[in-house]
């Protein structure tokens, strides 16, 4: 169920903030990487973008 929100969440930000076919696929593939990261890593780990 995770996976499904952290799709529907980075399709959005794509839609939002893509510039065409290959921006939008773009963008999705980097948000739906960095959601991943900071939703999988443990909190003493997390990067400093994953608040």
């Amino acid at each position: 169920m995770n996976n499904m929100f952290r799709g529907i969440f980075a399709g959005a930000a794509a839609y939002k903030w893509g510039g065409g076919c290959v921006g939008t696929v773009l963008v999705f593939i980097l948000i739906y990487t960095l959601l991943g990261h900071c939703l999988e890593s443990s909190s003493s780990n997390r990067p400093a973008f994953c608040a």
